[in-house]
């Protein structure tokens, strides 16, 4: 399966939604129904500054990708590019936004409603274990940068683990050819563009841009980088525990 998430889709699906004290923005990049085992989604939050999201947990598994802004998840401090993992029924949090709010993407294998609060949620817990992963800050470097480069570098931001969990970051000089380096353990893939371009399925993908892969693509994917050259995170999703099947 390949499926695309893009500006012109977000644009479109863009819509203010009530917060405490004020309103945040989400905007859907990937939207693909609510299929209860296969529903790839990517949404923005842009979340208000100096705002507070507490402890919490989802029913999926899911990544964030945090673009912009700066805040914290508990005592993990977050900048621009970071990568955090939470596996289902994995409470986390609370999520704190500095002075300049927070936009992070939201990047799930399957749809779900939303949040549940953990002080309120206590019946909905099921048991299993319980995974968390998060990155390390990693700056989006300079389209003159990639203009310059001259052999492409990878950069394991959350070292693959044994149920294919992973995140790499990615930079490649221009017009270059490359197999997207996934986890082959994994249950699918999740591929965003940080900076320039790349052309994968005859389909050109641009900053934030994204793409999910799985099945014979998963196994396999070709893409080549833009005229500028290209910096794109792959993150790859585990299996979801059958306990939580």
């Amino acid at each position: 399966m390949l499926v695309f998430g893009t500006r012109e889709q977000a644009a479109l699906r863009r819509r203010s939604l009530p917060f405490p004290d004020g309103e945040y923005f989400k905007s859907e990049w990937m939207s693909t129904g609510d299929d209860p085992t296969c529903s790839p989604t990517i949404f923005l939050v842009e979340q208000p500054p100096n705002t507070t999201i507490p402890l919490h947990f989802h029913r999926q598994n899911q990544f964030q990708l945090f673009v912009d802004g700066s805040g914290r998840i508990g005592n993990h401090n977050i900048q621009p590019v970071t990568v955090h993992y939470a596996g289902a029924y994995t409470v986390y949090g609370p999520l704190l936004s500095g002075a300049e709010g927070l936009k992070y993407f939201t990047i799930r294998p399957v749809f779900e409603t939303g949040a549940l609060v953990a002080k309120d949620s206590r019946d909905a817990m099921r048991k299993g274990p319980k995974r968390f992963a998060q990155s390390e800050p990693s700056a989006v470097v300079s389209i003159d940068a990639l203009r310059s480069m001259i052999v492409p570098v990878i950069i394991d931001v959350i070292p693959m683990q044994p149920d294919g969990l992973a995140a790499r970051v990615c930079r490649l000089p221009p017009e270059t050819y490359f197999d997207i380096p996934v986890a082959t353990q994994a249950d699918c893939h999740f591929v965003v563009v940080l900076a320039g371009s790349i052309l994968l399925a005859d389909s050109e993908l641009g900053a934030w841009e994204s793409a999910y892969l799985s099945g014979t693509h998963a196994r396999r994917c070709t893409a080549k980088s833009g005229s500028e050259g290209v910096e794109l995170v792959v993150m790859s999703t585990p299996i979801k525990d059958d306990a939580y099947r």
